[in-house]
């Protein structure tokens, strides 16, 4: 076997405990080291032989790390650690804020290429895989429309704004994609579908000692920006069945293309996704990113870079003449 990629971990959540899973199940890369900004003694890896470093020591590391995958948030980590990482290191990370990223992309590309780095954004399933099947059925079908629908799936800032209401012990929430819309774009329709059309919300909720059902029941239904655009249902259970039923993280979802070839020919192209665990599956999609990105490091192509500009058999630890003989 050649030498193995070196890969490095900032940031050890749900994310990152996926992505050291994921390497062990990668013969050709190892985890060479995690950085937390959390006490390193506090911090149990799955391979208590890997070491945790403080986060502020992450620049003393560089030379020990052929790839860094970054498994911060969006929202406050990425924007700061993204640009000030990719000054050390060949970045991987997840950033899902749909709306900047052309400015996080800016940022990544002046920083990875002031330093002679490459720096990979927005890796995962969407964004991520679902945006590379958007992109194919847009291009092999122009005249069309590309319908994304996300579910059955935990939705963490959803979850999180139910718990938050009065009343509620504990609480998560699912987006349910409509049978009959997918049904729909399915036929080669293509309708014009509103919010409410698209998904349907879901709630299982424990409720406080003393709190009134149906007073929590219409501060969620009618909650600006999250819920008050669905059809959701509110479901009222015990702590010992939701504990038991909702500690997992499934997700998933699909992405239909449909169009018209010819004279009338209806054309429909699906991809999709069922998952029992949205971060290590996300987890997965980046560790096989960071090959690519070791590769394109080797090869000098520096910069930011995004799925749309990683040949596909990069991904693979196979040859490429492995890959023609076995998968073409």
């Amino acid at each position: 076997m050649s030498q193995q990629i070196r890969v490095a971990i900032a940031g050890y959540g749900n994310l990152g405990r996926g992505v050291e899973a994921a390497l062990a199940q990668n013969p050709d890369m190892r985890l060479v080291g995690v950085f937390s900004r959390r006490d390193p003694a506090s911090v149990t890896l799955l391979d208590s032989s890997v070491p945790v470093h403080a986060m502020a020591d992450i620049e003393q590391h560089q030379d020990e790390v052929d790839v860094m995958i970054l498994c911060g948030g969006s929202k406050s980590d990425l924007p700061e650690q993204g640009p000030y990482l990719a000054q050390f290191f060949n970045t991987v990370d997840s950033f899902d804020t749909h709306a900047k990223v052309p400015e996080y992309y800016a940022a990544l590309d002046q920083s990875a290429r002031d330093a002679g780095r490459v720096a990979l954004l927005s890796v995962g399933w969407d964004p991520g895989l679902f945006s590379l099947n958007r992109l194919y059925g847009e291009a092999i079908l122009p005249e069309g429309e590309t319908y994304t629908f996300w579910g059955k799936g935990l939705s963490q800032g959803h979850s999180d704004a139910v718990r938050r209401v009065p009343g509620v012990q504990s609480g998560v929430q699912y987006t349910l994609p409509s049978e009959e819309a997918i049904a729909r774009v399915r036929s080669g329709e293509r309708p014009e579908l509103s919010t409410r059309e698209k998904h349907k919300r879901q709630c299982f909720i424990v409720l406080e000692e003393g709190a009134d059902a149906d007073t929590v029941r219409n501060s969620i239904v009618t909650m600006a920006d999250y819920f008050a655009d669905y059809d959701t249902e509110v479901n009222f259970i015990d702590q010992a069945t939701f504990s038991k039923e909702h500690s997992s993280m499934p997700h998933g979802g699909f992405v239909i293309r449909s169009g018209n070839t010819g004279v009338d020919s209806k054309q429909t192209i699906e991809y999709s996704l069922a998952l029992d665990s949205n971060p290590e599956f996300t987890a997965s999609v980046l560790v096989a990113y960071a090959r690519a990105v070791h590769r394109l490091a080797r090869v000098n192509d520096i910069g930011a870079k995004t799925v749309f500009d990683i040949a596909p058999g990069l991904l693979s630890p196979k040859s490429p003449a492995q890959l023609r003989k076995e998968m073409l």
